[in-house]
């Protein structure tokens, strides 16, 4: 599927939950929690202000994924605990694996869900992102076929649950993928700012379909922004905090 976002929801949506989402502000704040007490001076109430604080500009890109994982979370049930911003050595570092790694609960059931995202201004149809060993083609397939990358991030997420709030999802996703391992749910998200076209994601429907097992749901889903929305994407929600956003 795809829809458009206007400008005013994008805007709206920029300015709230995805700047929460980029900033990571649930971490944030939980890691001020974990070190509030250890500031007893001045100097190092400012420098342990300076410490939490981002103030460097998100990539477009990041952006891009962040408004995904928020479509996701509000539309189709899913619920992404730990950002992989938080693995990061080094701000802007690519890792491995699944752009999102997560739990969907529907029907009753609490299953995996693994989304890949590309965020994307080429202008052809599909986009050069779908292309390429690291293309959203390349990278769909490989959640598909490869059981060893799917319990690679079973295990990522597991050793990140134990004590988390989120722990009794995790264990009712495992009980789940320990019967079929192939009961998970992916999503392939094209974030775009070009009028909207049915060949982003006719082709790839039908390749996915082929070899899918029937116990795995694959969604496909292009978000269509305003025209040069993307290049602006990092500059809005640095603006937002700037102007006194949601934090």
């Amino acid at each position: 599927m795809g829809f458009g976002l206007p400008v005013d929801q994008l805007d709206q949506q920029l300015a709230g939950p995805v700047a929460a989402l980029v900033f990571d502000d649930v971490g944030v704040r939980s890691l001020g929690e974990l070190l509030d007490g250890l500031a007893d001076t001045e100097f190092s109430r400012e420098n342990l202000d300076a410490l939490l604080a981002d103030t460097s500009a998100p990539e477009d890109w990041r952006v891009g994924e962040a408004l995904a994982e928020h479509h996701l979370s509000e539309d189709h049930d899913c619920f992404f605990p730990w950002p992989d911003g938080r693995d990061e050595r080094k701000r802007g570092s690519s890792l491995p694996g699944a752009d999102l790694v997560g739990f969907q609960h529907k029907n009753g059931c609490e299953r995996f869900v693994f989304g890949e995202v590309k965020t994307s201004s080429h202008a052809s149809y599909p986009p050069s992102a779908v292309y390429g060993r690291h293309g959203l083609k390349r990278q769909m397939e490989d959640l598909r076929n490869r059981r060893e990358i799917r319990d690679g991030l079973v295990r990522y997420l597991g050793h990140r649950a134990n004590g988390a709030a989120w722990r009794a999802r995790y264990q009712a996703a495992v009980a789940v993928y320990l019967n079929d391992t192939c009961e998970v749910r992916l999503f392939g998200m094209l974030v775009r700012d070009v009028p909207p076209h049915e060949d982003d994601l006719r082709v790839r429907v039908n390749t996915l379909t082929d070899a899918c097992p029937d116990a795995m749901a694959i969604g496909l889903i292009a978000i269509y922004l305003p025209a040069g929305s993307i290049a602006n994407l990092s500059a809005k929600v640095v603006a937002s905090r700037q102007h006194g956003g949601d934090s």
